[in-house]
């Protein structure tokens, strides 16, 4: 049922006229390519309007009386002048510059071209044409001129309209070309953060070191192409090993350098990081002194040293989450909290405090960063330590099967959202 009728339905070639101009408009909305929209409404313009030959004008980044012809139908094959600028033809002065620069729209029923004038093999022969400036930033920078060998074959009536309507065709063509050269920009600078999160994997360990009486499972996710999260491990001479977990302030490219960073420095101790305290002092020693200093960054930091005899873990904390550990044995947990100072990076010459804590078989340590806890359900609440807790309660046999625990109760709390944070967990399972 028709829900209103016009009051004059019109004479058939304004209906006919309002068909194409429907088509055109389905037809454009439909493109995706700039070059093949401007052919596609080429074409369906002469549908609509005779013409004995066209030219595109443009005087983008241009001055002093200069301009390209982008597009003539006289043209043997077609070139895309955006990706094709140094086929165009550059000219300067005569009739199609003044038309250009005037920044008006022309109607010119009789006109005479001189014999010298640069575009005469564009003109020539001609004996009218109209001429459609389209406008970016209030200035004629495109313009689209019809000619023919006798009179105009636009009515003076529409030429009104067909300002119009070239203008929104010329800034929907613009706007598809800024689009297609974003695409293009983000396709470099992805491919560039792809190269720079494969370094930035390069810099983790390639494989998880067998420690005696302990084994390990690593999950390491950044929320964009590169992170600041950073997990290692060093081997030192009495048997013990160095098990660092690490979180620079925000995530992204610069985090990611930032973690490179912290990487180097951590791996140019002077001496072997047998102290942890003393390794922290190190990092955040050098991270103050020549990178952080004014730019409001720091890194938080967890460094332990494991000896496998006597199960002993002896650690310092840098504004980093303690670990938890679920003692399998009574049921217990707890943190590895009883020291903790500030993040790396924000204040020089700071002395980092020890503790000490033996473990027992069967416990089950989770060194985690802050993406863990800190994911949100759709309402905004946080994961936080107490489920980290819940899930830590069963004793699994090994570390994958615990870490596998934990990213599906994450997954289901934050029901499936891609992380807003890096998320790294190391977890350890004492035998």
């Amino acid at each position: 049922m028709a829900l209103f009728m016009p009051a004059n339905k019109g004479s058939y070639d304004d209906r006919s006229q309002l068909a194409t101009v429907l088509e055109i408009t389905r037809e454009i909305s439909r493109q995706t390519d700039p070059q093949e929209m401007v052919r596609r409404y080429a074409e369906r313009m002469r549908d609509l309007i005779r013409t004995d030959r066209a030219l595109s004008l443009s005087r983008r980044g241009l001055s002093d009386g200069w301009f390209r012809i982008t597009r003539s139908s006289t043209w043997p094959e077609e070139i895309n002048p955006w990706k094709e600028k140094d086929r165009l033809p550059l000219l300067q002065g005569g009739v199609l510059a003044e038309l250009i620069y005037g920044n008006e729209p022309r109607y010119v029923e009789h006109m005479a071209i001189a014999d010298d004038d640069p575009a005469i093999e564009y003109l020539g022969g001609m004996e009218s044409l109209v001429a459609t400036p389209l406008f970016d930033g209030g200035e004629a920078l495109n313009m689209v001129v019809l000619l023919n060998k006798d009179r105009p074959n636009i009515d003076i009536e529409f030429f009104s309209e067909w300002v119009l309507m070239s203008n929104l065709f010329g800034r929907a063509t613009h706007n598809l070309v800024l689009s297609d050269e974003l695409q293009q920009a983000y396709t470099l600078v992805d491919q560039e953060l792809q190269r720079v999160a494969a370094v930035q994997r390069s810099l983790l360990p390639d494989k998880l070191p067998e420690i005696p009486s302990m084994g390990l499972a690593a999950h390491y996710q950044t929320s964009q192409r590169a992170g600041g999260d950073y997990y290692d491990f060093f081997p030192l001479p009495d048997g013990s090993w160095g098990i660092l977990i690490a979180d620079v302030a925000g995530h992204g490219p610069g985090a990611a350098v930032l973690m490179a960073i912290t990487h180097s420095i951590a791996h140019a101790a002077p001496e072997p990081p047998v102290s942890p305290g003393r390794m922290l002092a190190h990092i955040n020693q050098r991270l103050t002194g020549e990178y952080t200093g004014d730019s409001n960054t720091f890194v938080t930091g967890f460094y332990g040293v494991y000896q496998p005899k006597g199960r002993k873990l002896r650690y310092a904390i840098a504004g980093h989450p303690p670990p938890r550990v679920k003692r399998c044995e009574d049921g217990s947990m707890f943190g590895l909290d009883h020291v903790g100072d500030l993040p790396l990076g924000i204040i020089a010459d700071l002395t980092y405090e020890e503790a000490e804590h033996v473990l027992r078989p069967a416990d089950q340590i989770v060194f985690y960063t802050d993406g863990i806890t800190e994911a949100v359900d759709p309402l905004g609440d946080m994961y936080g330590v107490e489920r980290l807790d819940a899930v830590l309660r069963d004793c699994r046999p090994d570390a994958d099967e615990l870490i596998s625990a934990v990213l599906a109760d994450v997954d289901r709390f934050t029901d499936g959202a891609p992380p807003t944070d890096d998320r790294t967990m190391l977890v350890a399972k004492v035998w």
